[in-house]
C-alpha cells in the first residue's frame, strides 16, 4: 500500500491554506511527499469556482465584508460556496496517476468517504443524479466538492458541515442550486471535529488504498 499523510491546518484564512495547497501539489509532483489530506477550518470566506456565476452571490460585497466575509476566485470547478467555522474542510493532494486516471471516478470516491463517514454517526446520505456533485440529506446539501486537476495531481476539495451557521448560505445560491444546505448539528448529531477528522482519513485511505498506519502517530499527535 502507499504511503499517506494527514496533516490539520486548523484555522486558516483561504489564501493561507491555498499557498500551502499549492507547496503540497508541486511537491506531489516531484514525488517528495506521499499522498497528503490538508484539514482545515476557514474563517468566514465565500469562493467562486471557474463557472461561478456572480448573481449567486446574493449580498452586496459591502455587506459581506462588514459581516467578516471575504470573496475569493479559485480555479477549482463548480458555482459559488460559502466556508466558515464549524466547517471541516479536506484538500486531498493525491496523484491519480497512482490511483486511476478517472477525474469522476476520483469525485464519487471523495463522496462515498464523506456517505461513509455520516454513517458512522446514523446519518443517511448520498448523492444527487446528474452532474451534481457533493453529498446529501434528503434533498438539502450537507457536503459541498469542488476539485481541481493538473498532471493527475488533484487540489480543492470538500466541505463537511459540522455545526456552522447555516444563516451564512443564504447569502449565496450554493453550488447554484436553489436548495436547502443543512450540518451534521442540524441533524441533531454533535460531531467533534477531530474525530470526524479520523473517520474520514480513514475511509479515504481505505478506498483509495493508501497505508492509513503511517498517518495514525501523526493525527494523535496533532488532534485532541
Amino acid at each position: 500500500m502507499r504511503n499517506f499523510q494527514v496533516i490539520d491546518l486548523g484555522r486558516l484564512d483561504w489564501q493561507s491554506a491555498w499557498s500551502v495547497q499549492r507547496e503540497f501539489v508541486e511537491k506531489r509532483k516531484a514525488g517528495l511527499v506521499p499522498d497528503t489530506l490538508l484539514f482545515v477550518e476557514h474563517p468566514h470566506v465565500i469562493t467562486l469556482g471557474r463557472n461561478a456565476q456572480e448573481s449567486n452571490i446574493l449580498a452586496g460585497r459591502e455587506f459581506l465584508t462588514g459581516l467578516g466575509v471575504s470573496i475569493e476566485e479559485t480555479n477549482r470547478g463548480g458555482d459559488v460556496t460559502y466556508h466558515g467555522p464549524g466547517q471541516l474542510v479536506g484538500y486531498p493532494i493525491f496523484d491519480l496517476s497512482e490511483w486511476k486516471k478517472d477525474v469522476r471516478a476520483f469525485v464519487q470516491a471523495l463522496e462515498q468517504a464523506v456517505i461513509r463517514t455520516l454513517a458512522g454517526y446514523g446519518i443517511e446520505a448520498g448523492t444527487r443524479e446528474g452532474k451534481e456533485t457533493g453529498v446529501y440529506v434528503g434533498n438539502a446539501k450537507i457536503c459541498a466538492l469542488g476539485i481541481h486537476i493538473s498532471r493527475w495531481v488533484s487540489c480543492h476539495g470538500f466541505a463537511l458541515n459540522l455545526n456552522p451557521d447555516l444563516r451564512y448560505f443564504e447569502y449565496i445560491v450554493p453550488c447554484g442550486l436553489t436548495l436547502p444546505v443543512t450540518s451534521m448539528a442540524a441533524q441533531g448529531v454533535p460531531a467533534e471535529r477531530g474525530e470526524v477528522m479520523r473517520m474520514l482519513a480513514r475511509h479515504l485511505a481505505e478506498i483509495f488504498e493508501l497505508d492509513y498506519s503511517t498517518c495514525i502517530e501523526q493525527l494523535e499527535e496533532t488532534l485532541p
